[in-house]
């Protein structure tokens, strides 16, 4: 049962609760203990609450699960959790996460509780609605990292919310564009909003996004006011691993057939790794060193 237990938390989906550090790190307040405790409340409270939504959305989709190529495994669809414990682990786990939250500051819990009600309308409703599918799971990565802002006393720029949106939309869209390839004619059976959807049409959508990602993200280091308030002119530099990991990305997702699972990407492909080292380790550089 513990097995099954952690399995369905999605412990490997943690990582994408990385976007609330991302703050903390940019505002060059790394060192600040105080400022990396209460982010560390925030990392720990966004992974149990969504942990706390994969309960639920698996509780939902158990029947759609079952027929899925890789999903019928989950313990609730395979039976291995049942309905009541499942629903019982979800409150105990989003009430903790709330009062670590709380523990931060309210303009934290008011950003988790919203990411847990967008969660929720995702899985009761506009999961089924076209567009607002994958703009839900976008939203959820800027309510990290503005919670990750909130938790450090500092505002998240417009520049940030925009880039973090942008970015998160490219991925949910690679991810429904692996979803269509994957399973094919049985893929409205397992998510009917598929339905609405055609490789050709996720395609054009990521060729919208693409660009708009990669301009704003330059335009964001180039911006006189972002380069005043890290106090430094080479913010620019970090683009170059933006850019390759973009290119990379679209070539894992074009070239073969991934982008199911961004996580399994990052955390498995050799070039995508070095993308991501070596932006953090020029942005570092930037902000730490040259200033």
């Amino acid at each position: 049962m513990v097995s099954s237990i952690w399995k369905t938390m999605r412990p490997n989906n943690w990582l994408k609760n990385v976007f609330v550090l991302a703050p903390l790190f940019i505002s060059g307040s790394i060192a600040n203990p105080e400022s990396a405790g209460r982010t560390a409340l925030v990392f720990v409270a966004f992974c149990l609450m969504s942990s706390a939504v994969y309960f639920l959305n698996d509780i939902l989709d158990r029947d759609r699960d079952k027929i899925h190529p890789e999903k019928r495994n989950r313990p609730i669809a395979a039976g291995l959790i049942r309905i009541p414990v499942a629903i019982a682990i979800a409150t105990v786990l989003c009430g903790t996460a709330l009062v670590l939250s709380i523990l931060t500051t309210p303009l934290v819990t008011g950003v988790l509780v919203s990411y847990a009600l967008i969660n929720i309308a995702y899985s009761l409703k506009l999961k089924h609605v076209v567009i607002a599918d994958v703009f839900c799971i976008a939203i959820g990565f800027v309510l990290r990292v503005a919670a990750g802002a909130f938790a450090i006393g500092v505002q998240p720029t417009a520049w940030i919310i925009v880039a973090t949106f942008l970015l998160s939309l490219f991925l949910a869209l690679a991810k429904r564009r692996n979803e269509l390839l994957m399973l094919g004619d049985d893929s409205t059976g397992h998510r009917p909003i598929l339905d609405a959807y055609t490789p050709q049409f996720v395609d054009e959508l990521i060729s919208v996004v693409t660009p708009l990602t990669l301009i704003t993200y330059l335009l964001y280091t180039l911006d006189p006011e972002t380069t005043q308030r890290m106090n430094t002119d080479y913010l620019y530099t970090t683009g170059i691993f933006v850019v390759f990991g973009i290119f990379r990305y679209l070539y894992l997702i074009h070239r073969k057939n991934l982008g199911g699972s961004p996580t399994d990407i990052v955390v498995k492909d050799g070039p995508m790794i070095f993308a991501i080292i070596g932006w953090v380790t020029v942005l570092s550089i930037v902000i730490y060193l040259s200033g």
